[in-house]
């Protein structure tokens, strides 16, 4: 199965994928049903969860019925029982760049939010747009989510720029990212051109960087508040393996 799942994620382009696992998904959440982890997004649970990875395949990351991995889990835990998204009477204006399935059908049916979504490529995205060129207004956003999406970005740091200039004061951005915590600094190597070999070292194919330690730093040089939420510590062994949660990954929460 292992290698099966990283023959399609190296072989399919994402767009087609994420088109191919909306209807995979329900056969997928029949067949794996059980009670030995759970989801938290839509508290069902299964025997087993799927391998996933571009380059090493890890057991038990892929949720059959939401597809969410680890740090969707923690994001989403994070975000149902330190803040008010889900709860807030005052509508709030979200922007989510490259939504993730699992939370964007969730996220459209709130009523207290105000939600746009935007990348270059997703289906999902309501307005095609540049990261390092975004077509909205100064302070426009009480909330941004950018996940998984500052390591494709060759000039990060115009990115970053730009997250910024959106957010309102006050503002909080949630950017998730591939990190490895005991690399102090971030790397990156254009020379490195091959498919495979970029998978091999960079964890995906198509990233142009490992992150550091010094990626809170960097997002601090922008004006950024950074916490280093490593919420895992303040969840049980129990509930991290249930969740099939990465124990240490840390959530970079940002306010402007």
């Amino acid at each position: 199965m292992k290698k099966i799942f990283k023959l399609i994620l190296n072989t399919i382009p994402r767009p087609i994928l994420i088109r191919l696992s909306i209807v995979v998904r329900p056969l997928l959440a029949f067949m794996l049903k059980g009670s030995r982890f759970t989801d938290p997004i839509d508290g069902k649970s299964f025997s087993m969860f799927l391998p996933y990875g571009y380059g090493n395949q890890r057991n038990n990351v892929l949720s059959p019925s939401t597809l969410s991995l680890e740090r969707h889990r923690l994001l989403w835990l994070y975000l149902q029982n330190e803040t008010d998204f889900f709860t807030s009477t005052t509508k709030k204006k979200v922007l989510h760049f490259a939504p993730e399935q699992e939370f964007y059908k969730r996220f459209k049916k709130q009523s207290n939010i105000d939600y746009t979504t935007t990348d270059l490529l997703s289906p999902l995205a309501d307005v095609k747009a540049d990261i390092c060129n975004l077509p909205f207004e100064d302070n426009t956003y009480d909330i941004i989510f950018c996940n998984h999406v500052l390591e494709h970005i060759p000039d990060d740091t115009k990115a970053m720029q730009e997250l910024y200039r959106v957010l309102k004061p006050g503002g909080m951005g949630i950017f998730q990212i591939p990190q490895e915590l005991d690399r102090a600094t971030t790397f990156a190597d254009d020379s490195i051109t091959d498919q495979k070999e970029r998978a091999k070292i960079f964890g995906q194919y198509d990233h142009v960087r490992i992150y550091g330690r010094d990626y809170f730093d960097k997002l601090r040089s922008i004006g950024f508040k950074v916490v280093e939420e490593d919420y895992t510590a303040k969840l049980s062994p129990e509930l991290v393996e249930k969740y099939c949660l990465a124990k240490g990954e840390i959530i970079p929460v940002c306010f402007k």
